[in-house]
């Protein structure tokens, strides 16, 4: 082998960055954070509404979530602007948001936060 082909291995090679999955959920969080159910005020993340979120190492990014009720007026809507905020984070290359309906939303699901604004507690 010569040097040149023995340096040539040693070079990592160009790809996709690889992030920090914890640090890029986290900012995921945030950012669901400034969207919130036109009804209710509160974000959507601490109503509970969020049931599921990974990120990938290249910034692939997958969201259940759920709504308060199926004849929620802004169902359609919300999970575009789930998808926007989720896309908004640097590091994220695209953001799947699947709305699901089990299990059901209930008020448990709220965050103590949440409870207090409202008035729950």
């Amino acid at each position: 082998m010569t040097e040149t082909t023995a340096q040539a291995l040693e070079q990592p090679t160009q790809g996709p960055p690889v992030l920090n999955t914890q640090e890029l959920e986290s900012d995921i969080v945030e950012a669901l954070k400034n969207v919130y159910d036109p009804e209710i005020p509160v974000n959507i993340y601490d109503l509970g509404l969020i049931y599921e979120l990974n990120a990938s190492p290249d910034g692939q990014v997958y969201v259940a979530m759920t709504l308060t009720a199926p004849a929620c007026p802004v169902a359609g809507a919300m999970p575009e602007w789930v998808r926007d905020a989720v896309e908004s984070v640097d590091g994220v290359e695209s953001a799947d948001v699947e709305l699901v309906w089990e299990p059901p939303w209930n008020q448990e699901m709220m965050s103590m936060r949440a409870k207090l604004e409202l008035n729950m507690i």
